[in-house]
């Protein structure tokens, strides 16, 4: 692979001369730019590095003299090689990406209930979400040894081609089954791409401003909360679903190549000065470098830990559809399978696994692991509910695809426009933990309205709790995403990055498997026992379809059954997410009080050359 190395090459010159002109261009020198301690340092000097198991605790943020992961040394060289204008068009074309597909997953959103239902299945549309969540939790522990080996082009690209493949699987699928294993994975190359854009970032800022980029890069969320839905209703109107997958499989690979590209040029640039080497080669055969980064990734760890949250969760919508519900075989077998891969898994990784995919330490951080459990805790809290609401507001309002959304909608919109108030205000006082704090009676709140405004006749009102939980959501991200990066170094990144979303993504599998297990175990029985005698044959076509519920006629037994079952699930949805709020309390206190502003006067900057 490639290291750093210090020797004089014109084409260092040349990008030294690029940045002076960017200088002096200016009146004033941009202070928010974070250059190399010394312009006259070697670069042997400015690169020498810091590994991720060595402590910081009474270290600064410098790294001379410790040695770094390839990948890291990578960008950290493309960084320094950059000028001003080259680190904003690689922050601009990164938005353009998320943008992109943040556009899409909002069609996706949009159009899933019509899909299952399509397959007679409306019942199994959370099966996907519980799969793809605990797949898609897993892929950055292995994605980031994977950017940290290999480099953050090679690790974007792999998850791109993932995500294609699975928009491309999406849009020709004819079965239930085919389409759940075709979003689980579309959605593990979506994760894997905005996490790799999520570690790109933070190469590219200091402490103090990176929650601020992070903010700007979700602001997409703002324009996909629009035209997301608008969007999905004319592709399902005009033509169908399967051409809004192919049509944005395209669209995104083609916006990715730009940035890509200048990356790849960047690094190329670095490597004509100087700043890179080529390593030896291994002398591997092809198996050997197969089974050399299987077992650097841990693909078995990750394979155990993955199957045993899907196995465990997911049973609780299919148990409806089995033909012996808990009795079934095969969903006994999937039961006892999960439970017993748990301590299976502990055991390879504690006592087996040459190379462990979760690198533990980590957890004894009360900070780092309060940050995760914090992050873990608000989805778990928000899915046990929001798997559903799109459902119910269709049905109980009867809003189009596009109305209905921005009802549901209103909770990333809230917590998009105010994530960069937060970053703000943490970036001025340094400050994240009281900050954090404020957002635990913000979220209880508008969880907890959602009880009483679930029966109401105005759906604004359901608008308005999105509204509030969305405020606290936006605090409990940004202040997370700082948290967890304060103890580490730039060589861990990746690592703490993917902790926070293997946290996150386990919080909304599990979310999904209780809102599912409700669904599917009681409102087929509430719904079953509201209808009138005449119509108790249809139980099982109404719950399977949501064109049929919606299609109910206005004054109908049939339709004041739907809407009641309806909300007697959300009711029990929420008094479970409710119940969890709470958690979020306990995570924050165990945070370290640290001042981000005083931590970086101290240690200095975690990354290093042209960076915010």
């Amino acid at each position: 692979m490639f290291a750093i190395m210090g020797n004089p090459n014109p084409v260092l010159l040349e990008a030294d001369t690029e940045k002076n002109l960017d200088r002096g261009l200016e009146k004033s020198p941009d202070k928010s730019l974070d250059k190399s301690d010394s312009a006259d340092r070697h670069p042997i000097e400015t690169f020498a590095a810091w590994g991720a198991n060595s402590s910081n605790e009474d270290r600064g943020y410098d790294s001379d003299g410790k040695s770094w992961h390839d990948g890291v040394l990578r960008i950290r060289a493309i960084t320094t090689m950059w000028s001003k204008k080259s680190m904003w068009s690689m922050f601009a074309l990164l938005w353009l990406i998320s943008f992109v597909d943040i556009l899409q997953n909002a069609i996706d959103y949009s159009l899933n209930p019509y899909i299952t239902s399509s397959f007679a299945s409306h019942g199994l549309m959370n099966v996907s979400s519980v799969m793809s969540s605990a797949v898609g939790a897993c892929t950055p522990l292995a994605l980031a040894k994977i950017i940290d080996i290999w480099g953050r082009v090679e690790g974007f690209t792999f998850m791109l081609v993932i995500c294609v493949i699975g928009m491309i699987l999406k849009a020709t699928t004819h079965s239930v089954q085919q389409y759940v294993g075709a979003h689980v994975l579309y959605w593990t190359g979506h994760i894997g791409m905005m996490y790799v854009i999520n570690v790109m970032v933070s190469d590219m800022t200091t402490l103090r401003n990176r929650a601020i980029l992070f903010a700007v890069n979700g602001l997409p969320r703002v324009a996909s909360t629009f035209l997301g839905p608008r969007i999905g209703q004319a592709f399902y109107d005009n033509l169908n679903y399967r051409w809004a997958f192919g049509a944005f499989a395209i669209i995104l690979a083609c916006c990715s190549i730009p940035a890509m590209g200048l990356m790849v040029y960047m690094y190329r640039k670095a490597d004509r000065a100087g700043l890179v080497k080529k390593r030896e080669s291994s002398d591997r055969k092809w198996y050997q470098s197969i089974l050399h980064y299987a077992i650097e990734i841990d693909v078995l760890g990750i394979l155990l830990i993955c199957g045993a949250v899907i196995l465990t969760t997911i049973l609780f919508s299919l148990t409806y559809y089995a033909p012996q519900g808990w009795k079934t075989p095969y969903i006994i077998a999937m039961l006892v399978l999960g439970v017993l891969l748990y301590p299976a898994s502990w055991f390879y990784e504690v006592k087996l696994a040459p190379k462990q995919f979760l690198d533990f330490r980590y957890l004894k951080n009360g900070t780092i692991l309060g940050s995760c459990f914090l992050y873990g805790v608000m989805f778990l809290s928000t899915f046990t509910w929001n798997a559903y609401l799109y459902s119910f507001i269709q049905v109980v309002y009867l809003l189009d695809i596009s109305t209905a959304n921005y009802v549901v909608n209103s909770y990333s919109l809230t917590s998009t426009i105010l994530s960069p108030v937060a970053a703000f205000i943490i970036s001025y006082t340094g400050n994240f933990k009281w900050v954090a704090y404020s957002g635990v009676p913000i979220m209880l709140l508008g969880t907890a309205l959602i009880l009483p405004f679930r029966t109401s006749e105005n759906v604004g009102l359901v608008a308005l709790t999105q509204v509030v939980v969305g405020l606290g959501a936006g605090i409990f991200a940004t202040c997370s995403s700082i948290a967890i990066m304060v103890p580490v170094t730039h060589e861990e990144f990746a690592a703490v990055n993917a902790l926070s979303s293997l946290f996150g993504g386990f919080g909304a599998s599990i979310g999904s498997a209780i809102a599912g297990a409700i669904w599917n175990n009681v409102a087929p029985g509430e719904l079953l026992k509201r209808l009138p005698a005449g119509s108790k044959d249809q139980a099982a076509k109404i719950f399977g379809d949501i064109n049929v519920q919606i299609a109910l006629p206005i004054g109908s037994l049939e339709r004041e059954a739907i809407v009641g079952t309806y909300r007697h699930v959300m009711k029990l949805m929420t008094i479970a997410g409710v119940c969890l709020m709470p958690l979020c309390a306990i995570s924050i206190f165990f945070w370290k009080n640290v001042n981000i502003r005083k931590l970086e006067e101290e240690k200095g900057k975690q990354t290093k050359g042209t960076v915010l």
